[in-house]
Parts: C-alpha cells; sequence; structure tokens
C-alpha cells in the first residue's frame, strides 16, 4: 500500500488522503478553460491513523486551511501539471504533520542575575533624577 512517509516513525496511507482535481486559476494559455491541473487535497485529522499527540496538537494548532470539523484542506496550483501539483500538496500536507510532530523544549524559568538588578535599579534612579530636573525650582 502507498504511503507518504512523514518520518522515520510516521506515515500516513494514502487511502487516508483525499485528492481531487480542479480547474487552476490565473495564466495558463490555451489550457487553463481545458484541463484540472490544481490539486485539491482533503485530509481528516480525527479518522487518521496519526499518534494521538500529532492528532491533538494538529486540532490545537488553528489554521486557515482546516475547517471547524478537523479537515485539512489544501488547494496546490502552483505548477501546470497535475503530478506535480499533487506532489506539492502532499508535500504541504507532510510539512503542516511535521510541524505537529515536533515537541518544543519546556521553558527553564531563570531568575535576572544580581548585575541586571543592579543596572535596572540605576536606570531607575537615572529616570527618575532626570523627572526630577524637570521640576519647577519653586517646588
Amino acid at each position: 500500500m502507498a504511503r507518504l512517509i512523514v518520518n522515520a516513525l510516521v506515515s500516513v496511507p494514502l487511502a487516508e488522503i483525499e485528492i481531487g482535481f480542479v480547474r487552476s486559476g490565473g495564466a495558463g494559455g490555451q489550457n487553463v478553460n481545458k484541463l484540472a491541473t490544481a490539486a485539491h487535497l482533503r485530509f481528516d485529522i480525527a479518522a487518521s491513523s496519526l499518534p494521538e499527540t500529532c492528532k491533538t496538537r494538529l486540532l490545537d494548532h488553528r489554521d486557515r486551511r482546516m475547517t471547524a470539523e478537523g479537515i485539512i484542506v489544501i488547494k496546490a496550483q502552483r505548477f501546470g501539471t497535475q503530478e506535480k501539483n499533487r506532489e506539492d500538496a502532499l508535500a504541504r500536507l507532510r510539512g503542516l504533520i511535521l510541524q505537529a510532530l515536533a515537541q518544543r523544549r519546556p521553558r527553564k524559568p531563570t531568575r535576572p542575575t544580581l548585575a541586571a538588578k543592579k543596572k535596572r535599579l540605576d536606570e531607575k534612579t537615572r529616570h527618575g533624577e532626570i523627572k526630577r530636573l524637570r521640576r519647577r525650582i519653586g517646588d
């Protein structure tokens, strides 16, 4: 069975990805009104065989290419042939899934250094001095 390989551990069967072809917009010469070259990819996240963590990350990541039902819709019309547009749409889906698989390192809380604290207080003192000098002399 053919699969879209995302990385060494994750792959998606092509049976889960629905690809149709529609007429492409923009310049295209004589073929623009005759051939359906733009690839229209639809991928249902909930019904896919992706790992659960990846599914939840994809659903949490709100994107304009995602419907309210959790279906990713990608329209690829960069190229003049169906095959190239199909590959482009699959590559963009792969990139989206890779983005969801990437784990962010948790932020390690840090404290300001002694020098940073001293610098901040010195700047506050300097700023206060400038404001004090702006006052009227009689005050």
